[in-house]
């Protein structure tokens, strides 16, 4: 599952000026139906993982995929690991 987060990634760093600049056709009042159509056409072609959204944020030490924290990038247990040790800055012991 790692390994398929990791080429998801890579699609997507692949795509994005392409992808990036379909939308802006896609997002332009201007533009004619035609070339939002042809747009929108050419966005469905592209690989399913070209987008971003299909990316999973996974825990840094362990690869966790839920409960992932963005500021640390640690999923819960290894976080509370860290914050027991002082490692993660700005954190304070509740009832653990």
């Amino acid at each position: 599952m790692i390994a398929r987060d990791v080429k998801r990634t890579l699609i997507a760093k692949k795509y994005a000026v392409k992808r990036a600049r379909i939308k802006a056709v896609i997002a332009d009042r201007n533009a004619e139906p035609e070339q939002i159509d042809a747009a929108m056409l050419a966005l469905q072609m592209l690989p399913r993982d070209a987008g971003p959204t299909r990316q999973q944020r996974r825990c840094r030490i362990s690869g966790r995929p839920h409960a992932v924290y963005r500021k640390f990038g640690l999923g819960r247990n290894k976080l509370r690991e860290a914050v027991m040790r002082g490692d993660a800055p700005g954190m304070v012991k509740a009832s653990w």
